[in-house]
This record gives C-alpha cells, sequence and structure tokens, in this order.
C-alpha cells in the first residue's frame, strides 16, 4: 500500500509492508526490552567501494536488533545499488516487517519503469500497525523527512521515528522543531533515531533535549563516535528515548560495511 503525507507544500511518498499480520494490542502495564539500532547504510556499500545487502543484514543479525532504523535506502534508485528495492532486500533476508519512507521521488532512469527514490526505512522484528513519511523544511536543499510508526511490541506500542537530517545548522533547527511538534501529538514511549548531521554540543541536539524532552542514551558512554569509520572523530549518529523508557547495553559497533558506524541499545519499554 502507497500513502501520500502533505506537509507544507512537499509530497512524502511512504511504502508499508508486513510480512506477517498486523496485531493490534494494548499492553497496559507491561515491560518489554527491545534491541534497538541506528544505521546510516550509505546504500549498502562499504568501505571497499562494493555493494553488498548481505554485509548490512549480517550486522543487523549479529547486534540481535528488533527494530533498526537506516538512513540512506535506495529504491530503484540507480547503477550504485543496481536498482534494488533494498528495504525489501534487507526485510526478506530477516524476514523482518518494514516501512520505507522517500524523500527524493525522481522519474525512472533510461530503460527502467519505477521511479528513483532515496529516503530512510525501518525494519521491525515486531508488527507496524501505524505509519507516515512526512517531509521536513529543507528550504530547496536536498528533501529531508521524518519516518513514524507505531509499532506492536508484544502488546506494548512503541513511538517509533527515524530521520536523516540537514547539512546546515539553520536547516536541522527548523527541522528539530518540527519533530519535536510531531512528537507532542503521540502519547507513550517514544524513540527517535538517525544521522543527525548534528554533534552533541549543538543547539539543535540541546533542543532535542530540553524542548523534546528526549533522553541521549549514550549519554556518558566512552566511544561513541560513529563518523567517519577509520578513526571516528565525530557523533552525529543516535538513539534517543522519551524519559520514561530505561536504556541498557549501549554499543557502537565497529563494521566497514558503510561509511557510518550503526549503534544498537537495550530499551525497556512500559505502557
Amino acid at each position: 500500500m502507497i500513502k501520500k503525507s502533505f506537509a507544507g507544500a512537499g509530497l512524502s511518498i511512504i511504502l508499508v509492508f508486513s510480512l506477517i499480520g498486523n496485531v493490534f494490542a494494548d499492553g497496559y502495564g507491561k515491560k518489554v526490552d527491545v534491541n534497538v539500532m541506528s544505521y546510516n547504510m550509505y546504500h549498502g556499500v562499504g568501505l571497499d567501494g562494493e555493494l553488498d545487502l548481505g554485509r548490512i543484514a549480517k550486522e543487523i543479525q549479529d547486534a540481535n536488533a528488533d527494530i533498526i532504523g537506516l538512513q540512506e535506502v535506495d529504491r530503484f534508485y540507480g547503477d550504485r545499488s543496481n536498482f534494488q528495492d533494498q528495504a525489501k532486500e534487507l526485510a526478506k533476508l530477516l524476514g523482518y516487517h518494514y516501512i520505507y519512507g522517500a524523500n527524493l521521488n525522481l522519474d525512472p532512469a533510461v530503460g527502467q519503469e519505477n521511479n528513483r527514490q532515496y529516503g530512510t526505512a525501518i525494519l521491525s522484528k515486531y508488527p507496524i500497525i501505524d505509519s507516515e513519511n512526512i517531509f521536513l523544511s529543507s528550504f530547496g536543499n536536498e528533501q529531508r523527512g521524518i519516518l513514524r510508526t507505531t509499532i506492536n511490541v508484544k502488546g506494548v506500542h512503541l513511538n517509533f521515528y527515524n530521520t536523516h537530517l540537514g547539512l546546515s545548522a539553520a536547516e536541522r533547527i527548523a527541522q528539530v522543531e518540527e519533530i519535536i511538534d510531531l512528537k507532542s501529538s503521540f502519547e507513550g514511549p517514544s524513540v527517535l533515531v538517525g544521522d543527525l548531521n548534528a554533534e552533541p554540543d549543538s543547539e539543535e541536539f540541546y533542543t532535542l533535549l530540553n524542548a523534546g524532552n528526549f533522553t541521549d542514551t549514550f549519554a556518558g558512554i566512552d566511544n561513541a563516535n560513529t563518523f567517519p569509520v577509520v578513526n571516528p572523530n565525530k557523533r552525529i549518529d543516535y538513539i534517543l528515548t522519551s524519559p520514561d523508557i530505561k536504556s541498557a547495553n549501549q554499543k557502537v559497533i565497529n563494521s566497514e560495511a558503510s561509511d557510518h558506524l550503526p549503534l544498537v541499545t537495550e530499551i525497556t519499554i512500559q505502557r
């Protein structure tokens, strides 16, 4: 099924897929542990210049990740990714549910039938029961968006967001404010993952923590830098949660399957 969302003048395309039936349930009073990952996968190309989705899937499997937010995901985009539907292929390899949000939606390449798309994806071991992709203000630069889902984790409904913010501070500040407004519309435990293109001392990151009431799951954790892969000296990839969520076993994974390092944390959610 394809859903279309409008934010300002922009059109956002989201593809929603499930490998098994959705389950609606409320789990009030329940506590559930979940391993969450954020991974800028650079359309599946590693430091060796080779395209290999199997390596991305293996990193997810080895981390025992239950819900994964992926950035820089291609769908029929071009030769660089062999015109793959990458979210679908990864979901098949893992046996997970998935959704895809296209922030770029271009005309088909010569000789191809499908639009060239680029954006974010969420893979989940658990059923995705609600979702939308929303454009964020991008001021004429590359279109950015936030992929919002509600995931039924053993009866507990988790609000899970995935984003890839812009390259300028002005863009990111506006985008963060829009994310905070979106989060305020949904009750219950929340997780925001993504490549924020901002370091922890930035205004936009402080805004997420303070006005957005998010908790940084890697605060105080040594060696939390995620970029570049070799000798990483920047921390720009994050897993943030609402204050009612506890986190443990935070880890940045050493991998050359992309140009960013993936990160994973175990969270405990309750409703």
